[in-house]
Formats: structure tokens, C-alpha cells, sequence
């Protein structure tokens, strides 16, 4: 990604990186082991551990990357903190897009901070693994990692011993991977990233709390939900069985390694909730369908709140960036060695995790630099209600079958 950067801008671009974080080390010899491990993770190292790392760096043995991650006093909050600054500076827009989701990271024995045998997404099956809940920002000038935590178990916060083994700090109970989106969420909308929109998978999408917990944040969302899911009563997939032929159009969610992520959609928007909503509502909930244009069997099922004047289309890109932070996990882990750390307790684990983060974010940074940037259009949603609905929805179709709907009856 940096290849085609000329040198001496790439470094300089790095040096101002490098000026921005710097006054989080007291020392000179923390900050100067700061920049080796960053430079390394951004290097051509076959495997980014304290050891080649070391060696890339011209240093005769890892000792002093292993103390920066082990023993020097640093806080990997406060780099995370400037890493969203400098994200919010070069990638930031108003429509900003909060992603969340988890990825697995697999680890042999049982002295890992936070390791057992739990699902990973990652490898699509039950492993001895880390699970780090992340956040990525993404707006159409780019995307990039800017918050991570590590999920700790019961079988760890239930253990007082091992966490002090493990150095996991005392006030640290047990959380779930929901607990931790939601302070991850608290802490973007008070960060200087401008976030409008939170997108997620199922996992996060079908907890009633968390939608509950964004809306009473002020962001709109568009989060995956399982086909099992309730809408007011009825089975999310039943109610979009329901849909009319017309209802479904053909859209790009966006960009994919193949080009445009093309799927036929359907949306419904759902009744208001006095409740919640009053006399004015200030946002309208949607229903959405993903059904796949070669395996139409093949469907994916979304819950939005959005804007009164949202149209499909931006129902869909926002949709559409959930894949984003899969391209963050898979760059990060590919180019600036996310996963390829060799620390067990839990302030390592944070450190070199952040520190990759920002590696990637830089790379993020400067890939945006290179190219052009562009707003998305939009046009103002229209709609139409079944004659015989059987749920209190309005289908969204295209123009063209409104004004034929509008001028045959």
C-alpha cells in the first residue's frame, strides 16, 4: 500500500505521525523504541514479533522492544486516544461510520490473558483463543481501526489469581462483548471522530439494549440482525417473505476485491413507537432484506433507525460498511502484524494491538492521501403501501413502479 509513496514524503509523513504521539513517553529511549516497533510493523518482517522486529531495527537482541511492551510506562489508551484524533483529521466526515465487531486470535496454552477454548468468527469454529472486541471508523475517504478491547471470560474474572498473573488491572469484572461495543461507542462520540452512523453483525444487532443504547446516544444505525429475529411480533423473515415482487431492487453495498457488491434488496419502514418515538418522531426505523442475486435462497436480515428523509440507497451503503472492518482485520493482521505478537498479559496485549493500530491507520491515512475523494448522492426516499398488508409497513420500490401504481388505478 505505501510501495507507490515516494520515501522521503513517506517518512515525512511518518514524522509527523510519530511528533503527534510522542509526548505520551516521558523517556527518550521508550519514545525511540516506540518509533523502531512502529517502523517494523510498517517493514518488510517476514513474522512482526519482539525478535525480528529487533532485527530489522539493528538491534542485537529484543530486550528493549519486549520492555516497551512489558515494563515501560506508557498508557496504550492515551496513544489510542491520539490515533482517533489523527483518524478524525485525515479520514473524518459528518457521516461518519462506527463499525464494530470481534475477531479471534489463536493462542496455544492457558497463561494468555483472556485465552480459552470459545468460538472465534475468524477461524468459523471452537479454538484456544483471545477474542479483542474492535471498533473501525469508515467515511468514503477511508476506514481504519481506532479502539480494541480485550474480551476476558468468566473463567478469568472469576479467577483472581490468574488475572494477577496475567496483570489484568483489579477493577477489570466480567463484561460482554456487547458491555464493551457499548463503552467503545461512549468513547467515540466523545473522541473528535464525527460519527452519524454505527453499524455491526447480527451478534451485536439482534440485543434490543444495544439498538436501545445507540438511539438514546443519538446515532442511527444499521445492524445485522438473524432471521429468527422479532419485529413487533412476527419473524423478521416471514414479515420480508411478504414483500411484493416490485419491492426488491437491484443496488451496490459498495466495493469489494471484485469490484461493486451488487445484491437485489428490499426494504420496509416499521410503525412508529409512541413509547420512544412521541408525537414527532425525530427517526424512522427500517426492516431490510440482502437476498443474493445468484443464490436468491441466500438472504441476510438488517434493522435501521435512520433520519426521516434517509433513501434506500443510503440504507445500503451504510449496510455495505459492516464489511469495512473485515478489510481492517485482514490488512492489519497481513501488513502490520496485528496478530503476530508474542505477549501473554494483558497490558502487552493492548500495547502491541494499539501500536499496530496505528501503524494501519497510517497506512489508511496515506492510501487516502493518494486518491481522490468524492461524496455519495442520494435522492429523496418514496414509497407504497400494499393494498392488503398484513403488517403495518411501507415497502420502499422505485420510482418507475410508483408512477405506473399512481396513474392504472
Amino acid at each position: 500500500m505505501i510501495a507507490d509513496v515516494p520515501a522521503s514524503e513517506w517518512e515525512q509523513q511518518l514524522e509527523e505521525l510519530f511528533l503527534q504521539i510522542g509526548h505520551r513517553f516521558s523517556r527518550v529511549e521508550p519514545r525511540r523504541r516506540m518509533r523502531d516497533y512502529v517502523r517494523g510493523l510498517l517493514g518488510p518482517v517476514g513474522r512482526k514479533n519482539s525478535w525480528q522486529l529487533a532485527e530489522f531495527a539493528g538491534h542485537s537482541t529484543p530486550d528493549g522492544l519486549q520492555h516497551l511492551l512489558a515494563k515501560s510506562r506508557w498508557e496504550a489508551d492515551d496513544i489510542r486516544d491520539d490515533l482517533q484524533k489523527y483518524v478524525a483529521e485525515h479520514l473524518g466526515a459528518d457521516d461518519g461510520v462506527l463499525i464494530i465487531d470481534d475477531t479471534g486470535f489463536v493462542k496455544k496454552g492457558t497463561t494468555s490473558a483472556g485465552v480459552q477454548r470459545q468460538y472465534s468468527g475468524t477461524a468459523g469454529r471452537t479454538e484456544n483463543c483471545q477474542i479483542g472486541v474492535f471498533a473501525a471508523y469508515a467515511t468514503t475517504r477511508g476506514h481504519a481501526l481506532v479502539d480494541r478491547e480485550l474480551y476476558l471470560p468468566k473463567s478469568w474474572t472469576d479467577d483472581a489469581e490468574r488475572c494477577r498473573a496475567a496483570r489484568i488491572p483489579g477493577q477489570r469484572c466480567f463484561a460482554t462483548k456487547n458491555d464493551l461495543a457499548r463503552t467503545m461507542v461512549l468513547r467515540a462520540i466523545t473522541s473528535p471522530l464525527p460519527v452519524a452512523w454505527v453499524a455491526a453483525d447480527a451478534a451485536y444487532g439482534q440485543d434490543s439494549r444495544f439498538r436501545r443504547f445507540l438511539e438514546d446516544a443519538g446515532l442511527f444505525y444499521v445492524v445485522a440482525v438473524p432471521k429468527s429475529q422479532q419485529v413487533h411480533g412476527p419473524r423478521i423473515d416471514h414479515l420480508i417473505g411478504q414483500a411484493p415482487a416490485e419491492a426488491w431492487q437491484r443496488l451496490s453495498c459498495g466495493d469489494g476485491a471484485k469490484g461493486p457488491r451488487i445484491y437485489d434488496w428490499a426494504a420496509a419502514r416499521l410503525p412508529a413507537v409512541w413509547e420512544f418515538d412521541g408525537d414527532e418522531p425525530t427517526r424512522q426505523r427500517w426492516m431490510l432484506a440482502r437476498r443474493s442475486i445468484t443464490k436468491p435462497d441466500e438472504l441476510a436480515y438488517f434493522l435501521a433507525a435512520a433520519p426521516l428523509q434517509v433513501t434506500l440507497a443510503d440504507l445500503v451503503r451504510i449496510a455495505g460498511c459492516r464489511w469495512k472492518i473485515e478489510e481492517c482485520f485482514q490488512s492489519a493482521k497481513n501488513e502490520c502484524g496485528l496478530d503476530q505478537y508474542e505477549v501473554r498479559r494483558y497490558t502487552g496485549w493492548h500495547r502491541h494491538i494499539t501500536l499496530a493500530m496505528l501503524a494501519h491507520a497510517f497506512l489508511a491515512v496515506t492510501a487516502a492521501r493518494a486518491r481522490e475523494k468524492g461524496e455519495p448522492n442520494g435522492t429523496h426516499p418514496t414509497s407504497w403501501t400494499s393494498h392488503r398488508p398484513r403488517f403495518a409497513v411501507c415497502w420502499q420500490l422505485p420510482t418507475d413502479i410508483l408512477l405506473h401504481e399512481a396513474t392504472t388505478r
